[in-house]
């Protein structure tokens, strides 16, 4: 099959690391596969082995997601949406694929609902119709007025086969977070989660007995890291923290945090050996996206979440709430958030027992191709 998956992160990098772990089992499995990236480039994700296809790339102004920004950080313009828009259709009319994924779409970036609705056009029009999925993780942002899921579920109606949750539908059905109508509910395909295998342990023990701070690949989270200094320069263990920036700026941000870092605080530009370091790590301080969670229960690393919740954000919060259950996790509210809060929570979740890192319902990148292919081999596209 030729599969074509459509993304554009605005803020983190989670959906576009999903859409490459979803494009590299598509390739492993001997499908030609193009992801279609239409957010800012991400070099601390390993893309070489997944052909892209860069679009000019948006992001939002911080959590203002009504704002878009290009590359230079200058308001967006039309001639950008143009060109973005026309490469979308001559990526499609070019390839002709047997399947077209687009992530998150028509549940969010509605923003951008020109660009997608051409492009699912443009497909409608393809002399062989392609199989047309959404594809959507555990938790979705809850819409905020009945408009938007109404709107989600025409869209739905007129253009896609299917919805593949990336999710198990036990655990996290997409009720939790999204009005199913009965109509949506009978084009849900649950796949479970969608992660990369599991990593190895670093062959140097990288990141050894280290207290790990992260905020994924974006440019938020700094007031977890400020807090995380502070916390690191009261620990009275003097235990080692190891904080690890992303967004486009994080070797500049890195230096001006080390600058006035004590001597038990390391700080650094994101590393694409972060989950290797998981395992030798005592334990993560982080926000709870979707690939960040995965990681840790992945990993059994002992975790403190602090889910990300500016400009009304619920989804990190649902699912920091729902792996708090298991030993060694804890959830620090913003609200909550302090250098002693923090201190607390760590010293609390590193004297709970070890949790075994997890190994099964994470094969939901395999689960999808053969979903998929299944479908286009038994013509429900039509």
């Amino acid at each position: 099959m030729k599969v074509c998956i459509v993304v554009t992160h605005l803020l983190g990098t989670g959906h576009l690391a999903r859409a490459l772990t979803l494009g590299r089992a598509y390739r492993d499995a001997g499908h030609e596969t193009i992801v279609v990236s239409g957010g800012m480039p991400a070099p601390q994700l390993r893309r070489d082995d997944v052909e892209v296809v860069q679009l000019p790339p948006l992001r939002s102004d911080g959590v203002n997601f009504a704002r878009l920004l290009d590359g230079d950080g200058t308001e967006a313009d039309a001639a950008l949406f143009d060109t973005r828009t026309r490469m979308l259709i001559d990526t499609v009319q070019s390839q002709e694929p047997d399947v077209l994924i687009t992530e998150l779409f028509p549940f969010g970036r509605r923003i951008l609902r020109a660009e997608f609705t051409a492009l699912l056009n443009a497909a409608q029009d393809l002399p062989r119709r392609p199989l047309i999925c959404a594809s959507v993780r555990d938790i979705l942002a809850p819409p905020s007025k009945p408009a938007k899921a109404a709107l989600a579920d025409d869209l739905i109606a007129q253009f896609y086969n299917a919805v593949l949750v990336h999710s198990d539908a036990e655990l996290a059905p997409l009720s939790l977070s999204w009005p199913v109508s009965d109509a949506l509910a009978g084009k849900l395909r649950y796949t479970g989660y969608v992660a990369p295998p599991a990593a190895a342990p670093h062959v140097d023990g990288l990141g050894s007995g280290e207290i790990l701070v992260s905020a994924g690949g974006g440019d938020v989270g700094q007031h977890v890291f400020d807090t995380a200094l502070t916390a690191a320069k009261l620990d009275p263990e003097k235990r080692q923290w190891r904080f690890l920036l992303g967004g486009q700026d994080a070797a500049e941000r890195s230096a001006d945090l080390m600058r006035s870092a004590p001597a038990n605080v390391t700080v650094e530009p994101a590393r694409p050996e972060f989950r290797q370091m998981l395992y030798h790590a005592a334990a993560s301080v982080s926000l709870c996206g979707y690939n960040t969670a995965l990681d840790i229960l992945q990993s059994g690393t002992h975790a403190v979440f602090i889910p990300f919740d500016a400009g009304s954000e619920v989804e990190q919060g649902l699912r920091a709430d729902a792996l708090a259950q298991m030993d060694g996790i804890a959830v620090l509210r913003n609200a909550d958030l302090s250098a002693d809060t923090l201190l607390n929570d760590v010293t609390a979740v590193l004297n709970a027992p070890r949790r075994a890192p997890r190994t099964k319902g994470f094969d939901g990148a395999a689960q999808t191709v053969q979903i998929t292919r299944d479908m286009r081999e038994t013509q429900t596209c039509g």
